[in-house]
C-alpha cells in the first residue's frame, strides 16, 4: 500500500515539477533576452521583456511606473551610456504565475559624453508575472556592488 501511495504521489507531482522547470527556463530566457537588449542599447528589445504594468527601480533615481515611464527611462539610459555586461543568475523561484530571480551583473560601462570606461557591477532583483505563455518583468530593482570612485 505504501508503494502504491508513493507511486501515486510521484505520478501526480511529475506535471507540477515539469511545469516549474519549464517556467524557470522561460524566466531564465527572459533574463538573457533583457541582457542582450541592454548590451545592444535596444529600447524595443528591453520593452519586449517588460510586462503590461512594469515598475523599474534604478539606483539613485525615482521608480519609473508604467510602460511609458519605463521606456523613457531606458531611452535616457541608452542616450548616456553603453553597457557591456553579463548577468549571472543566482536563483529563480516560481510561485504559480509569479516568479522572482536574484542576479548579479558585471562588465563595463562607457560614458558616451566623454568616452570614459568604468567597471560595472550590480545586484539585481527581478519579479516576473506570467502573461499568456510568456514571463514578463513586472518589477526590477538593482543596486551597484562596485561604487564609482
Amino acid at each position: 500500500m505504501k508503494t502504491i501511495t508513493s507511486g501515486l504521489i510521484l505520478v501526480l507531482l511529475i506535471p507540477v515539477l515539469s511545469h516549474a522547470a519549464s517556467a524557470e527556463g522561460k524566466v531564465r530566457s527572459a533574463i538573457l533576452a533583457y541582457e542582450t537588449a541592454l548590451v545592444a542599447g535596444d529600447v524595443d528589445g528591453v520593452m519586449d521583456v517588460y510586462g503590461d504594468s512594469p515598475v523599474f527601480m534604478p539606483q539613485h533615481a525615482p521608480a519609473q511606473t508604467g510602460r511609458d515611464s519605463v521606456r523613457t527611462a531606458y531611452e535616457n539610459v541608452f542616450a548616456t551610456i553603453k553597457l557591456d555586461i553579463k548577468f549571472t543568475i543566482d536563483e529563480i523561484e516560481v510561485l504559480g504565475d509569479t516568479a522572482w530571480a536574484r542576479t548579479s551583473s558585471a562588465g563595463e560601462t562607457t560614458i558616451l559624453e566623454n568616452g570614459a570606461v568604468v567597471a560595472e557591477g550590480n545586484n539585481e532583483l527581478f519579479v516576473f508575472k506570467k502573461q499568456g505563455r510568456s514571463w514578463k518583468i513586472h518589477r526590477y530593482l538593482f543596486s551597484t556592488n562596485q561604487p564609482r570612485q
